[in-house]
């Protein structure tokens, strides 16, 4: 071999490795993680608005017996997460998914640091405290293959807290919860006028 061919190879494989190099930065890393817990789930547009309204509903309804009656669906909630992670610049989670299934609340969706992306799984079981507030256990939380993040689980649950007693919680203060039932898609709970 020739001094120019060994010259031209060299340069080829320069160029191919700077490629490859450029094409790694440029793309992300898919680290894998749980799989969502069912099908695609559409949000409902205006969700947000839609949960506060069924709150001030129940409220306005109960003013005749004094029993709130509030009854959510995937569709809904899952609105209202995409809706407050859109509002942040780097949000913990993209695509979100809302799962109500056999007693719990599964938050699913895509969370993205640098190059690094992967799937979250969070499970949370809803308890009602004898206060009549409701408290969220979070029974699993993962991303990717290892434990989700603190800072996640900490905003997942602040959303939750919103979701049911934070921005609506003007409304939601005044009532006791008594029962909270989740399956098949939808959350039931039902409080009283304090």
């Amino acid at each position: 071999m020739n001094q120019d061919t060994l010259h031209d190879r060299s340069a080829a494989f320069k160029l191919v490795l700077a490629s490859l190099l450029l094409a790694t930065l440029a793309c992300t890393i898919d680290v894998g993680g749980p799989e969502p817990p069912g099908a695609l789930i559409p949000a409902d547009p205006g969700s947000g608005e839609q949960v506060r309204q069924t709150w001030q509903s129940a409220i306005q309804s109960a003013a005749s017996d004094g029993v709130v009656r509030v009854l959510m669906n995937e569709s809904q909630l899952t609105g209202f997460i995409a809706e407050r992670f859109r509002r942040d610049e780097n949000p913990l989670l993209t695509e979100p998914q809302v799962y109500l299934r056999q007693g719990e609340i599964e938050i699913f969706g895509i969370a993205q640091r640098g190059i690094f992306s992967g799937r979250i799984l969070i499970a949370i079981r809803p308890q009602i405290t004898d206060q009549g507030e409701i408290r969220f256990d979070l029974s699993e939380a993962k991303i990717g293959p290892v434990p989700a993040p603190e800072a996640l689980r900490d905003t997942i649950s602040a959303l939750l807290t919103e979701a049911f007693t934070g921005s609506i919680g003007t409304l939601a203060t005044g009532i006791r919860i008594t029962s909270l039932v989740i399956a098949d898609g939808e959350m039931a709970i039902v409080g009283e006028l304090r």
